[in-house]
């Protein structure tokens, strides 16, 4: 009889692992088990999918259930949520929803693909009708509906993370009044101030109100949300609520199965995904990740990190040796019309750390002076004094910022110092850069801090 690979979970990691293992063992039965009824979309397409620049919920889709039945041979169960893992029998405990009917059933390897959930605040009213958060395409898919039969004119975002920010653009693009609360004094969670300076005067530029350090202590309204009450006593009229307070893994149904949990909640797990019980590994949104920065696990769950690592326990749950050696924590968000990035640590994270680091602050246009359409660039460089090691990089602007950021992530990878990252062949021509590249200006500048 072929052995099982079980694969709780679907989407970026669940997928990738059990393509990489149909890949190298063309005779394992491999069975996924999807609580939803999606198992292979871009959910990072999400808030552009409600502001109407992406039309249906099908161009989100990448594959289907048929698709990896025909093509793969893999056997997707949607609407069937794993609630208990059992590692002494190894076998699984699986609810089809829709008939409304648990069974057991046994593998010989599994893949812990639980992903994350939306946090959704203890908030007295949270449960009316308009409030929403956002995180899977039938989110995305309600809101859209939402708005076509209600035709709010107020929102509010509960959230100033990455989210916030492109669900902000999404609905003023649909001419919704938009206001942004943030319970902490800053945006943009660690991020520091002169990036996050120019990411609130673009809000602010078009029409969204910023309220930080401030909270909702209730949503109020007689079945749909009419108002929210704020910390300091203010009531906001809105008809609409998005909530994007963050994300948490869905490890739950590892830790009672007894799988080891990292300090930050997240699965913890090796450099080839595994856990601490043989022959169940973890990837995704649901596990930590190692930091090659930091040198320790963390938490930053991502759709390229779900990828490779699901890509890395597919191919170990069949025999393989592959390896996951880690993140540097690389992200960028379009804002209205700019683009914003980071990579590595942030000074405020250093500073946590305990690291003794140099800063630096440049602007810089984005294309030579005389071709038109550049603009310019903000660039904040954070090093270690002592060996001049690059440990992180922030960037914000209006044209070149998405790839450029990528330079600053291949340099962590390679652990670069500033000295080594002066000495850079970029690429040059006046469409695309000045001579002196934004990136090189602020690798010098950093370099002439770190030597005096």
């Amino acid at each position: 009889m072929a052995e099982r690979l079980i694969v709780i979970g679907g989407v970026a990691a669940g997928m990738s692992a059990a393509s990489r293992a149909r890949r190298l063992n063309p005779k394992i039965e491999i069975m996924v088990f999807e609580k939803s009824g999606f198992v292979s979309y871009g959910s990072c397409g999400l808030p552009y999918f409600v502001s109407d620049v992406i039309k249906a919920p099908e161009n989100l889709v990448v594959y289907d259930a048929k698709f990896f039945k025909e093509k793969r041979n893999i056997d997707v169960y949607l609407h069937h949520e794993v609630l208990k893992i059992f590692p002494a029998k190894r076998s699984v405990l699986v609810k089809d929803l829709e008939r409304d009917k648990e069974f057991e059933i046994g593998y010989d390897k599994l893949v812990i693909a639980t992903g994350a959930r939306a946090v959704k605040p203890n908030i007295k009213g949270v449960d009316l009708k308009g409030i929403f958060t956002i995180r899977f395409l039938e989110d995305g898919i309600a809101i859209k509906n939402f708005i076509k039969e209600n035709s709010p004119k107020r929102a509010l975002i509960v959230g100033a993370g990455y989210i916030g920010m492109e669900m902000a653009e999404a609905l003023v693009s649909l001419g919704i009044d938009v206001t942004v609360v943030e319970m902490m004094p800053n945006i943009l969670g660690s991020m520091d101030d002169e990036i996050n300076e120019i990411v609130e005067g673009e809000l602010q530029r078009n029409g969204v109100k910023l309220l930080k350090s401030t909270s909702v202590v209730e949503f109020v309204g007689d079945g749909f949300v009419k108002g929210a009450i704020l910390n300091n006593g203010v009531s906001l009229d809105v008809d609409l609520v998005i909530v994007g307070a963050g994300i948490k893994p869905n490890s739950e149904i590892a830790r009672d199965a007894g799988i080891e949990m990292g300090r930050t909640g997240a699965i913890a797990v090796n450099q080839r995904m595994e856990t601490n019980i043989l022959g169940i590994f973890a990837a995704g949104d649901c596990a930590e990740a190692f930091h090659l920065v930091l040198g320790r696990p963390v938490y930053v769950p991502l759709g390229t990190t779900a990828n490779k690592q699901g890509k890395v326990a597919g191919e170990n749950a069949v025999g393989g040796n592959a390896v996951f050696k880690g993140i540097v924590g690389t992200a960028v968000f379009k804002v209205f019309d700019l683009e914003v990035a980071r990579t590595g640590i942030s000074e405020k994270q250093a500073r946590e750390e305990g690291i003794d680091y140099v800063s630096t602050v440049i602007e810089h246009g984005s294309r030579a002076h005389y071709y038109p359409g550049g603009s310019k660039i903000r660039v904040k460089l954070i090093a270690e004094r002592k060996t001049g090691r690059l440990l992180g990089a922030e960037m914000v602007g209006r044209d070149g910022v998405a790839k450029r950021i990528d330079v600053f992530a291949t340099a962590l990878h390679a652990r670069m110092s500033i000295d080594e990252l002066t000495q850079l062949d970029l690429s040059y021509a006046p469409p695309f850069a000045p001579v002196w590249d934004p990136i090189l200006i602020a690798a010098n500048d950093i370099e002439k801090k770190l030597k005096s």
